[in-house]
């Protein structure tokens, strides 16, 4: 008896401590990547500095340290995007409008897209790339069908980084789902 009752408490000792582990990695999980200091879903912290160096005679030029391959670069501190070709080749670049919630610097990559949308301010959006979340707001790319490019409302938390409709049709073309996403500084 005495051994049988003894396998049975190390059964329910090794399950309990299963279920806090189990219970301490989803609370870590959980926690809003603005809090954690880690990027949200599915990023990998870039390599670079915090800040990638500009090209001072051409502010447009694809930042050096922000990526190799084809990708989409995007600067929340320049409010650019660079379409990023093979060879390093940069086949469109343009200024966006943010949403008020940024990503954090990191690689991502394109996980859902939407021909045509609301946005979560309310406003008719097309051509919609999204590459990952912060607390609960989706991010990703957008062009405004009416053309527009407003200001956030700081009390609305959105995700949506505008274009104009031209530079919304290039981003639809180019980023399919999986393609890589830098954000940079």
């Amino acid at each position: 008896m005495a051994r049988s009752s003894s396998g049975f408490v190390a059964g329910l000792t090794a399950a309990a401590i299963a279920a806090v582990g189990f219970l301490a990695y989803r609370a870590q999980a959980s926690v809003p990547a603005n809090l954690s200091g880690r990027p949200g879903p599915g990023a990998t912290p870039v390599a670079v500095a915090s800040k990638a160096p500009r090209d001072q005679k051409n502010p447009a030029a694809l930042p050096h340290g922000s990526g190799t391959g084809e990708r989409v670069v995007y600067s929340v501190d320049d409010d650019r995007v660079w379409l990023v070709g093979p060879g390093n080749r940069v086949e469109n670049t343009f200024k966006v409008s943010p949403g008020s919630v940024d990503p954090l610097p990191g690689t991502y990559a394109v996980m859902s897209r939407s021909n045509a949308v609301t946005g979560t301010d309310g406003t008719p959006i097309e051509h919609v790339v999204r590459f990952t979340s912060v607390g609960g707001v989706v991010i990703g790319f957008s062009a405004a069908v009416n053309g527009a490019a407003p200001t956030p409302d700081p009390a609305v938390k959105t995700g949506g980084i505008r274009e104009s409709r031209a530079d919304g049709e290039a981003m639809w073309m180019f980023a399919t789902i999986g393609q890589k996403v830098v954000v940079i500084r």
